[in-house]
């Protein structure tokens, strides 16, 4: 019996002793930091102008307006219905991006012909043709100066 309480009361000095050395006095515990801010969905000014910026910067037109956009997609409509498929922000994005591609390709008309039928094909494949026409409809619609 003798043992057993022993054995008992060692457990309970070893697991007070723990505790102990965990917890420590509040003097002596470290400062805690504040909780970091929870992230925001929506871009700083900053962030925005800095995104802007690196667009500018690649060839890639800010959003065109209201008007701009129906002359665009009215462009796209008159060569295949299926290029916008009701889809007209995602025909903008492509198109925007495409002036990209003539910015970083200048002088070379057959690699932005084809990366254009690469980037607006995708349920419905486009000719060669009809991504020449697109890039026509993009460039005069959505980055004439490129």
């Amino acid at each position: 019996m003798k043992h057993r309480t022993a054995i008992a009361i060692s457990a309970v000095v070893i697991a007070a002793a723990s505790l102990t050395a965990c917890g420590g006095n509040s003097d002596s515990a470290p400062a805690k930091s504040p909780a970091p801010a929870a992230p925001s969905s929506a871009p700083t000014p900053d962030a925005s102008k800095a995104i802007k910026d690196a667009e500018a910067k690649s060839g890639i037109p800010p959003k065109p307006d209201a008007a701009t956009q129906e002359k665009y997609i009215a462009a796209l409509n008159a060569i295949s219905p299926d290029i916008v498929s009701g889809k007209e922000d995602r025909a903008v994005s492509r198109g925007r991006d495409t002036c990209g591609t003539i910015h970083s390709f200048p002088k070379d008309h057959a690699k932005q012909v084809d990366l254009t039928r690469q980037r607006f094909s995708g349920a419905h494949q486009f000719t060669t043709s009809q991504a020449e026409q697109i890039l026509t409809a993009v460039q005069s619609n959505l980055c004439p100066k490129n």
